[in-house]
């Protein structure tokens, strides 16, 4: 188990989920089956999405049932170990709609920074 504070790895999997959404902004889901270059780009995203997950301790992920982080580790799993099967239907879908939404619940966990 990691040492760091589990908010450094909500942090990073905000980051890396909003650079996934950024990505796919503006464009389709054709597009993704003619970039290669974005297909990969959006897989190691997810997948460090997933590895910080890991990375949150049970306690904390207690305190947040909102996230499904169990399917997000299992899907870093399945993105990692079964790379030769990846749907990029699914993969869309992650992206579009539920790292949006992970964002929003990681968001309510951390504490506001004054401004």
């Amino acid at each position: 188990m990691s040492r760091r504070d589990p908010g450094s790895a909500i942090r990073d999997m905000i980051s890396h989920a909003e650079e996934a959404i950024d990505l796919v902004a503006g464009k389709t889901r054709g597009d993704l089956d003619r970039d290669r270059v974005l297909q990969l780009a959006i897989v190691r995203l997810v997948e460090i999405v997933g590895e910080a997950a890991r990375r949150v301790p049970e306690m904390e992920r207690a305190n947040v049932r909102n996230v499904p982080w169990r399917a997000i580790v299992g899907m870093r799993d399945h993105l990692i170990h079964g790379y030769h099967a990846v749907d990029l239907d699914i993969l869309w879908i992650v992206v579009q709609d539920d790292l949006p939404a992970l964002v929003g619940e990681l968001r309510k966990t951390l504490p506001q920074e004054p401004r």
